[in-house]
């Protein structure tokens, strides 16, 4: 029985007074100095502060928080092109990749400068029973001491921790709410004391759900206890990029969603990441629906999006959402499809005035014909609208023989040819 434990039995049979051993702190806000947040990339990850990923395995995580890592030791710009930090060390924690065949040579290919990072690999420890030293991994929290001194010794900005399941210590239950709270508040206030930034590795779990807060493996307390969540997911339209999107933001507006894909580095041996320019318009809810979307919902989709493009170009450009809801209905599609359709599309819906509905018209941020603004981020396979008038003959989205929009699901022609 510890002295915490002496002291509660103590109480509760009555022999010590409970208020004479405990004493409420009480803070006056109006004596808190106002601080800002102090962003290591600025509205991505903020020093001091918990950081949760989530993905499903062999989406290039650990690759992608590499490239972060070597920007971290070098000061190179961040992905989105702002000014990189001033160059700082980091502190890795990883339990699946090994440190000569993996993880330098990805740090390498991405540019790093290794004498700025380290590894912690295990701790070195006594069996109280033997007397004989043995080496451990790293556990949370009994260990964070350990990752402390590793900041301090290369003046690190950020942790990573790869993953977190691997190192929550045997009696923390990573399922139960009071276990893992407990495990991450020390450590949160680790990476506060010293401004480090602490990124926590998950896999997804494997149940569904419509909230992509509740995909990342174990309690509901990991990402509660994080400032910033992201997502990592394949993206729907493009099978070889992978969307990078904010499932949660404590401290700052939802950042945009970031893309990447991976390139060999034959030199290296190992894949390295290249960020694409720009935002992309996904976020974690668009890609929490296209993982639960069928092979039939998609073709769905895509001739909705196809019927939704012809309906407005035939009516100027924009159409009320009653009267796209009503005329898409006769047509055959939902109104849920039709949502669905609409970033397919590259439609955006806006209020029409005070008094108006909403209004569904081309978005010229995705590329209206006739302009150059934005056609660069558009996420590939974005139908962007375009005149009728002159069409290329091998054009997808249009009938070969007639010149009509098609469905995409099937390819046929919309209109009455044969």
């Amino acid at each position: 029985m510890n002295d915490n434990q002496v002291v509660d039995a103590a109480i509760e049979a009555g022999f010590i007074d409970e208020s004479a051993t405990t004493r409420a702190k009480l803070v006056r806000l109006s004596t808190v100095k106002r601080e800002r947040i102090d962003w290591l990339w600025p509205g991505y990850i903020a020093r001091g502060k918990l950081h949760v990923i989530d993905g499903d395995p062999g989406l290039g995580k650990s690759t992608a928080t590499a490239d972060l890592a070597a920007r971290v030791t070098t000061g190179k710009p961040w992905p989105d092109g702002q000014p990189g930090c001033a160059p700082s060390g980091v502190v890795l924690l990883s339990a699946e990749d090994g440190l000569g065949d993996t993880i330098r040579p990805r740090l390498e290919a991405a540019g790093a400068d290794l004498d700025r990072v380290v590894a912690l690999t295990g701790i070195t420890t006594v069996d109280l029973e033997t007397g004989e030293m043995y080496e451990r991994m790293p556990a949370l929290p009994g260990d964070i001491g350990r990752i402390r001194e590793a900041i301090q010794q290369v003046g690190a900005a950020l942790v990573i921790i790869d993953p977190l399941m691997a190192y929550l210590g045997g009696d923390v239950n990573s399922h139960r709410d009071q276990d893992v709270r407990r495990a991450l508040a020390p450590l949160a206030k680790m990476g506060e004391d010293t401004g480090a930034a602490i990124e926590l590795i998950r896999h997804n779990n494997k149940g569904g759900g419509n909230n992509a807060l509740y995909r990342g493996g174990g309690s509901i307390g990991i990402i509660g206890a994080a400032r910033l969540g992201f997502t990592f997911a394949r993206d729907p339209e493009d099978e070889h990029r992978v969307i990078v999107a904010c499932t949660k933001a404590n401290i700052t507006a939802i950042p945009q969603s970031l893309a990447y894909h991976l390139v060999d580095s034959p030199e290296h041996g190992c894949a390295r990441v290249e960020w694409h320019d720009g935002p992309v318009g996904y976020t974690a809810a668009d890609l929490l629906a296209a993982s639960h979307e069928s092979a039939d919902d998609r073709a769905d989709r895509n001739d909705a999006a196809a019927w939704l493009r012809a309906h407005l170009l035939d009516n100027g450009g924009e159409a009320e959402a009653l009267a796209v809801y009503k005329a898409g209905e006769k047509a055959g599609f939902t109104r849920d499809t039709l949502k669905r359709a609409k970033k397919r599309a590259g439609v955006k819906a806006e209020k029409g005035g005070f008094d108006a509905g909403w209004m569904w018209r081309f978005d010229d941020e995705e590329g209206t014909e006739g302009s150059t603004k934005g056609a660069k981020s558009a996420p590939p396979g974005t139908l962007l609208p375009s005149l009728p008038s002159v069409l290329p003959s091998d054009d997808p989205t249009r009938c070969s023989r007639c010149g009509g929009p098609v469905w995409l699901g099937s390819g046929k022609c919309q209109g009455d040819c044969s």
